[in-house]
């Protein structure tokens, strides 16, 4: 893996946060997260705030609307389109506002759904997924790619900051099993063999790669997260909701352990994305993590160098008092991690 832009010691988030305000949420995040600050996303705005949403608000070329079932590709560029390219414009329009006045973060990690969560997320105008349909896979993989490069240019130069990508892939499991629902309900879409899944997402995981000179993240936060494949793909980075992964042992025990030796970071989902009923303490949130490295061999090192503490996923549904207080249990566990490192 190539050098990380970020340093041990660093926590950061998944990237959905509550309420409706770009302006106050980035000057949120950017004072608690400063080193490696998520763009904030607020699916509560409504259409084209959404992970998906926002996403079909970067592709270019290829507009989408919004119709019953979800998001369908549309002939030509409508009131949806519109509305998620401006959703990004206010919140670039933030993140430089923040830059300006409080001081460029380290780092800015832009959140996108990668292509096979975005493929199996969006209807073609007949109504079949777009990945089953490979000419519109291939059309909506060259968007995204050429789409994210453009994105995290804008967000570099107006924010003056190095710019980290994150590919959002929560539906790979499913195109992988075949267990995907066809958009009718009725039936399911085939499963895609994983040379195949791997070979396009490596795709757009070199592209995007070589426009931000930065390796990338790539979050499944299944049960059953295909780690294997996102490393060879090409993922300079794994994140995983480390709470629900359970008795790590066999295959997936090899596959985490691998990505270790590897140097391939794990971004570590530890801390509940909703407040707990109880109190919830840095030492209940390290103990997955102390877990996962001891089952694996690993010594405490390898937390602060190669893994990243993080909520065990977006925050849009918490209040805004716990996404402030898992911030700050996400930047502890990160701080206690580098601390026992150094002893």
């Amino acid at each position: 893996m190539t050098e990380t832009p970020w340093k041990p010691g660093t926590a950061t988030a998944i990237g959905s946060m509550p309420g409706t305000d770009p302006a106050e949420t980035a000057r949120l995040v950017a004072g608690m997260l400063p080193d490696l600050m998520p763009m904030p996303e607020l699916p509560a705005r409504g259409v084209g705030a959404d992970m998906l949403g926002r996403t079909a608000g970067m592709l270019l070329d290829l507009p989408v609307e919004v119709v019953p079932s979800g998001y369908r590709a549309a002939a030509r560029s409508g009131r949806d389109q519109r509305r998620a390219v401006d959703l990004l414009h206010w919140d670039l329009d933030a993140l430089e506002i923040v830059a300006e006045t409080a001081g460029s973060p380290a780092t800015v990690k832009v959140q996108a759904a990668g292509p096979w969560t975005l493929a199996a997320g969006i209807e073609l105008e007949r109504g079949h997924r777009v990945l089953t349909d490979h000419g519109a896979l291939r059309d909506f993989t060259d968007s995204l790619a050429e789409g994210l490069a453009e994105h995290t240019a804008q967000v570099g130069a107006r924010t003056g900051a190095n710019v980290l990508v994150q590919l959002d892939e929560p539906t790979l499991p499913a195109v992988l099993e075949g267990s995907l629902t066809t958009p009718s309900g009725y039936g399911t879409v085939p499963a895609v063999p994983d040379p195949e899944a791997q070979r396009l997402l490596a795709e757009v995981i070199d592209r995007v790669a070589a426009a931000t000179a930065n390796p990338l993240v790539v979050r499944c936060g299944a049960a059953r997260p295909p780690v294997s494949l996102l490393r060879r793909a090409g993922a300079g980075a794994i994140a995983l909701d480390a709470t629900d992964l359970g008795d790590v042992s066999g295959e997936l025990a090899d596959e985490l352990g691998e990505a270790w030796e590897e140097e391939v970071a794990l971004f570590l989902g530890l801390v509940p994305s909703t407040a707990p009923r109880e109190e919830f303490t840095v030492w209940q949130a390290a103990r997955p993590a102390r877990d996962l490295a001891a089952r694996l061999g690993f010594s405490k090192r390898t937390l602060a160098t190669h893994s990243v503490p993080t909520p065990s996923g977006g925050l849009a549904r918490s209040s805004p008092e716990w996404a402030r207080r898992a911030l700050t249990l996400a930047s502890e566990v990160a701080t206690m991690f580098r601390d026992e490192a150094a002893e």
